[in-house]
């Protein structure tokens, strides 16, 4: 059982005696003269075809059980880092004894500490922290079904999370001594927030959640989980016990903000508590169990003068951008998925005034606005009887009665973009939204091909015309092969000439080869054009600075 405060120091006195070896009984020959007490015993309980059908595990518990029996009141005389020793050596005895068919899974002190816990006296490689980590995760495996007998699940769930780990801790102590596995107080702790973690957060993911260098994860099924770390995607240790737990984890995010993921509605868009996004598609559509995806929410404010220093963009595109969105203009950001749409997007919301209101628009809220007058909306999915849907569309008709200064719409994805570019076009400047191509010219094309999807029928003139008034700059972002997300074009919409938009190069990134490391090289090239919209700069007194950041 955990202890309370007055008795912690005594019993991590005591813990760590337990520890340390007694020079008059420690020693190889002292542990092979016990091996050879023991032995005899083992011959004739673990005969080879025994040992060679059972796990590991399974067989250091069964030494345990034998050597407790056969020594008596002398195993008694052995500290904890001397029974693992000696577990450790029969073992390993009784598998080269069985070595034609022995298993070759894992090494045997690691299941023996599942037992004993860890030499904490030993110097710790990497290879051992991370044996810790997965024999914690064998003992919670175990420990988990009996602690939920003997909890109220309901109850727990609303406790404090400091109470139901005191709560926790006690009863756990009591399980790992029914069931004789012996954990120092460490392990105890780590073992408990397993359990917490099971139970009130996200399970086996809530590490790579808590990891600041992990900006995506992806879990293919129960035993499969990817994370991004630098642009580059690496597969982790992580697993689920089976696509159960993965299945109520699933649940577990998406009703916290009260949708359902089930048979008949089989994918979902979510988010975190912390406004991490989230996408979760599960059996039939995923084939290999369910599968969700997390863009982790971004703790830190990204900013142009950030993404400047990491080489996402030059400073004289980061000047342009600024004045753009002072000036007041409509920016379209494109790229592909996770190439940086969202965060060039925070990034330029931050030059908008304080004292305009502002409406977002998003399927799951992610925009992280500065400003202290945001009103935030989201769309709903509809309810089991197939009713209630409120999509983008919805939103953004409404929005344009809410008195909006700018409206910034997280994805155009499909009828929404004509009414995107209406508002556009009646007063609200310095709207702002994203949308998935691979260049400039595509976006304007798949914006163009999206506005056909509100059923209106449009000649293609009048239909471009729009999009010439509406938009008046592109961003396009890039995720590159090196891992960085880059600003590989900035273009200017000029007007429409015929039934063509024209448009202009304002800044484009020029690849030029790459370093020993991998990394790109290149130069972002100003076409040192003057931009259509200077005569907006002038009107904002901007337009001095404006020319400056074009040389």
């Amino acid at each position: 059982m955990t202890p309370d405060p007055g008795s912690a120091e005594p019993l991590r006195r005591r813990a760590e005696s337990l520890r340390q070896p007694r020079e008059e009984e420690s020693g190889n020959l002292a542990i092979d003269d016990a091996a050879a007490r023991i032995w005899p015993a083992l011959e004739e309980e673990l005969p080879g075809d025994v040992v060679r059908e059972s796990s590991r595990a399974d067989l250091a518990k069964a030494i345990n059980r034998i050597a407790t029996k056969a020594l008596g009141e002398d195993m008694e005389a052995y500290n904890l880092l001397e029974r693992r020793a000696l577990v450790t050596k029969l073992l390993n005895d009784l598998l080269t004894a069985a070595a034609p068919k022995a298993p070759e899974t894992s090494e045997p002190d690691s299941v023996v500490e599942a037992l004993f816990g860890r030499d904490d006296t030993a110097p710790k490689a990497e290879s051992d922290k991370k044996a810790g980590q997965f024999n914690a995760t064998a003992v919670r495996n175990e420990v988990m079904p009996v602690l939920l007998e003997r909890i109220d699940s309901g109850a727990a769930v609303a406790l404090p999370r400091d109470e139901l780990a005191r709560q926790i801790g006690e009863i756990v102590g009591e399980i790992l001594k029914e069931q004789q596995i012996q954990l120092n107080l460490l392990e105890q702790k780590e073992l408990v927030s397993l359990l917490l973690d099971e139970m009130l957060g996200l399970g086996p993911l809530e590490v790579l959640l808590a990891d600041d260098s992990v900006t995506d994860i992806l879990v293919n099924g129960p035993k499969q989980v990817y994370v991004e770390r630098k642009g580059k995607l690496e597969l982790t240790d992580v697993k689920f016990r089976d696509n159960a737990q993965l299945l109520n984890i699933a649940n577990r995010i998406v009703s916290r903000i009260g949708r359902r993921i089930d048979e008949s509605s089989p994918l979902v868009d979510a988010r975190l508590e912390d406004g991490s996004r989230v996408n979760i598609i599960i059996p039939p559509l995923a084939l290999d169990g369910a599968t969700i995806s997390i863009r982790k929410f971004a703790k830190k404010s990204i900013t142009l003068d950030v993404m400047t220093r990491q080489v996402n963009l030059s400073r004289n595109m980061a000047d342009v951008l600024r004045i753009a969105a002072r000036c007041r203009l409509n920016v379209l950001i494109s790229g592909g998925t996770g190439s940086g749409k969202t965060t060039l997007l925070n990034a330029l919301s931050q030059m908008i005034d304080v004292g305009e209101r502002i409406v977002t628009i998003e399927d799951a809220a992610e925009l992280q606005l500065q400003q202290p007058h945001v009103v935030r909306l989201e769309t709903r999915p509809p309810n089991l009887e197939g009713t209630g849907e409120i999509t983008i569309r919805d939103l953004l008709k409404n929005s344009l009665r809410m008195r909006p200064d700018r409206i910034i719409l997280g994805e155009i994805r499909g009828s929404e973009a004509l009414d995107m570019l209406q508002a556009m076009n009646t007063g609200h400047e310095g709207s702002m939204c994203t949308i998935h191509a691979n260049n400039p010219r595509e976006a304007l094309t798949r914006l163009e091909n999206m506005v056909g999807l509100a059923g209106i029928k449009l000649s293609s003139l009048a239909l471009r015309t729009q999009i010439a008034s509406a938009i008046d700059l592109v961003v396009q972002v890039s995720r590159m092969r090196d891992g960085v997300r880059r600003i590989v074009k900035i273009m200017e919409v000029i007007g429409i000439e015929g039934d063509v938009v024209t448009t202009q190069d304002l800044f484009t990134y020029e690849f030029e080869g790459e370093d020993p490391e991998g990394r790109l090289l290149g130069r972002f090239e100003s076409s040192g054009l003057r931009p259509h919209f200077s005569a907006k700069a002038e009107y904002f007194g901007l337009d001095r600075q404006l020319m400056e950041s074009m040389q």
